[in-house]
């Protein structure tokens, strides 16, 4: 009896936010993500109307030590524009999306229908965080660091220091 080899094309998914700070939420997902897929571009997104707390070439340093034995599944680039249009240059079959709580759902649902709309052949993926990260967002640890809370089990050691000399001046 011969064995069939099953030679899948390459798979990519992009993985969005503006990870000021990634969280150990983040990291749960992207794992998740290269779980299911061969390839994924974690897309800091370039948006204006937000003021981060560090600045771009921080934050693409921060996510590429978190990385260090996966520097070939991994690429991290800043995106600005529409999302899916990015996505369907670069090929990507998915848009990862993390859901933390029902609450995050709606939006989030109307986001994927409107990028269904405009692109039929990327598909978005709803991930749920290990249910220790669900309650954790980029705002909320940057808001107990701020205050001096201790956040050290809630992102990377490097980004925990990073926070700390952030709000220690």
């Amino acid at each position: 009896m011969t064995q069939e080899v099953c030679t899948k094309p390459h798979t990519l998914a992009v993985y969005p936010g503006t990870f000021d700070p990634i969280t150990m939420g983040h990291l749960d997902i992207i794992n998740r993500a290269l779980n299911l897929f061969d390839h994924v571009i974690i897309a800091i997104a370039i948006n204006p109307g937000k003021t981060p707390l560090f600045t771009l070439d921080e934050r693409i340093e921060m996510i590429k030590q978190c990385f260090p034995a996966d520097e070939s599944r991994i690429e991290v680039a800043a995106v600005s524009g529409l999302l899916v249009n990015y996505a369907m240059q670069r090929g990507a079959k998915a848009i990862i999306r993390g859901l933390r709580a029902v609450s995050d759902f709606d939006y989030e649902f109307q986001l994927a229908l409107m990028n269904r709309k405009l692109e039929r052949d990327v598909d978005t993926l709803f991930l749920m965080p290990a249910f220790r990260w669900i309650f954790i967002s980029s705002s909320i640890i940057k808001d107990a660091a701020r205050h001096g809370g201790d956040v050290s089990e809630l992102v990377p050691a490097h980004v925990n220091k990073l926070l700390i000399d952030a709000f220690s001046s």
